[in-house]
């Protein structure tokens, strides 16, 4: 009897907060422990920067009472984090004076995941990052 290889649905973590000033806080923990659990530690940084910033802007900039956050391991060193809000806007990059202390937020999502994107979804809109640890 030949062997096959089985189907495995690919490893995805999700959950909604309230839309407070500590969702990010607690955002950053759940997608962090996600990311040691599949072994992808690798990502951890760049993924707490990343939803800290997604979330604070969600939380910030709209008017939702929660905001969503999902990771999904997408391969062995990859991994897509996603923040969903009820706001229709996208997000745009500011460009801060060198004197702001605001502003630079999605700037510094852009330089940490490999590519990242704003899709609209029923009811709001879908904020996501592509994470990948290059090298071997």
């Amino acid at each position: 009897m030949a062997k096959t290889s089985a189907q495995v649905a690919p490893q995805r973590y999700q959950e909604r907060y309230p839309a407070t000033p500590e969702a990010a806080a607690r955002a950053r923990r759940d997608i962090v422990l996600a990311l040691e659990t599949w072994g992808l530690s690798l990502l951890a940084d760049a993924a707490r920067q990343i939803v800290s910033e997604l979330v604070a802007n969600a939380v910030e900039h709209t008017d939702a009472p929660h905001i969503g956050t999902s990771i999904t391991r997408t391969g062995d060193r990859s991994a897509r984090l996603v923040v969903t809000d009820n706001s229709p806007t996208r997000p745009v990059a500011g460009s801060p004076d060198t004197e702001d202390e605001h502003g630079r937020g999605l700037l510094l999502v852009a330089a940490l995941a490999h590519t990242w994107g704003c899709d609209p979804v029923h009811g709001g809109k879908r904020v996501w990052a592509e994470l990948r640890a290059d090298g071997p």
